[in-house]
């Protein structure tokens, strides 16, 4: 199996894709390996170099070869940063796809390249991972223009918004395959230890409570919704506190530090409260540390994995209705209309609602499993694989 990515840049979508290939490959029967069409991406204020990215680390400490076409350049949303691709480029690619019997395309932007003239024709598998394909640039044509010529054997979605949303754009229903998103319970889990040496580390007292804001500096994240909220939580907890981590929410970011001063104006003592830290390889931990996991989104979100991350390490979910969001929360936390109060009196609530709420986020373990996840791709994997076989063509190692 050959995974196509973008780039290797913070984000769920890469997380989840690249822990379904080390489950995968795990399992045994299967070889994965993965191309990268770009070597270093520049966005949300951040540069991101895919030797430097944990996914990146991961795939190869666990075994699975990644390579890259070497570019480097800035992305936005839905947009491979240039469309043509030289000689040099498409023989790379394919190469890599000459021993492949499947190709596994992480979102949809990869088409671009996938979908160049002369590569070998292999069955192609899209993931996706967002409930607004319209907002992706040409993304979406690639998508159709991929299944005009026969090559896409099936989409993966991993939310129900995600299907209903690319059903509605006008992709064909049977091509639409629900895995819902999954996360390493050994991993994620209350980790009393954890929680009290982040704390510790960032001299956040024990009993202070604590919000956590997971996602990168984008719009569809809605940072300036969050940081309103985050205004007046901290105004009425006296000792809380707020960890914003992801690409882009650093100090050196001039965009975050305006949208901290427009909301927080002259509460220099409040701001001082928010922690920005960036990137982190210690996710399990922050939400460990954290009492309440907090998503303010507005668009584009289908099974967000930091809501999934963090009940799983005990933290209450409090999240804007958006995608699957409000499913995944259901009986375990709360949904908020975009507006700071309301925000603010949910995390509020969940604070003060956790030990209740606990026993059903122990209870919920089992609906959020990785393994239950990886399966279940196995399985698809194998009904695609299955059609050449019986036709007499030869399987070959990929």
């Amino acid at each position: 199996m050959l995974s196509v990515y973008e780039g290797f840049f913070s984000g769920g979508a890469r997380i989840l894709h690249s822990d379904v290939l080390l489950g995968l490959v795990e399992g045994g029967g299967q070889h994965h390996q993965v191309l990268s069409i770009h070597g270093e991406v520049h966005r949300e204020a951040t540069s991101q170099r895919m030797e430097d990215d944990a996914c990146y680390r991961a795939l190869t400490a666990g075994g699975v070869p990644v390579t890259s076409l070497g570019r480097s350049a800035g992305l936005v949303d839905g947009t491979v940063a240039a469309q043509v691709f030289s000689g040099p480029e498409l023989a790379e690619t394919a190469r890599a796809m000459a021993g492949a019997d499947v190709i596994l395309s992480l979102k949809e932007q990869p088409l671009a390249l996938l979908n160049q003239a002369g590569l070998p024709r292999r069955p192609v598998v899209v993931c996706l991972h967002r409930s607004d394909p319209e907002n992706q640039g040409a993304a979406l044509d690639e998508l159709k223009a991929a299944i005009a010529d026969g090559t896409v054997a099936a989409c993966v979605c991993c939310a129900e918004s995600t299907r209903d949303a690319y059903r509605a754009a006008g992709i064909p229903a049977a091509l639409l395959h629900v895995i819902p998103n999954g996360v390493d319970l050994l991993r994620f889990w209350p980790d009393a230890e954890a929680r009290q040496r982040v704390r510790g580390s960032l001299m956040i007292p024990a009993a202070a409570p604590v919000v956590v804001f997971a996602a990168r500096y984008a719009a569809m994240k809605n940072v300036p919704l969050l940081l309103r909220a985050a205004r007046l939580w901290l105004g009425r907890e006296g000792g809380g506190h707020v960890l914003m981590c992801g690409a882009g929410l650093t100090a050196q970011n001039p965009a975050l530090r305006a949208d901290i001063e427009a909301a927080f104006g002259a509460e220099r003592a409040l701001a001082e409260r928010v922690h920005l830290l960036g990137v982190r390889r210690d996710m399990a931990a922050l939400h460990a540390a954290a009492d309440v996991v907090a998503l303010t989104s507005s668009a584009g979100e289908a099974a967000p994995l930091c809501l999934i991350e963090g009940m799983m390490c005990g933290a209450v979910p409090v999240t804007t209705d958006v995608g699957d969001s409000a499913a995944i929360v259901a009986g375990h936390g709360f949904v908020t209309p975009p507006d700071p109060g309301a925000v603010a009196l949910a995390w509020s609530g969940a604070v003060a609602g956790r030990a209740a709420l606990a026993p059903a986020l122990a209870h919920s373990r089992e609906r959020f499993s990785r393994t239950r996840m990886i399966a279940a791709y196995a399985a698809l994997l194998d009904r695609v694989t299955r059609p050449a076989s019986r036709h007499g063509e030869p399987q070959q190692s990929s």
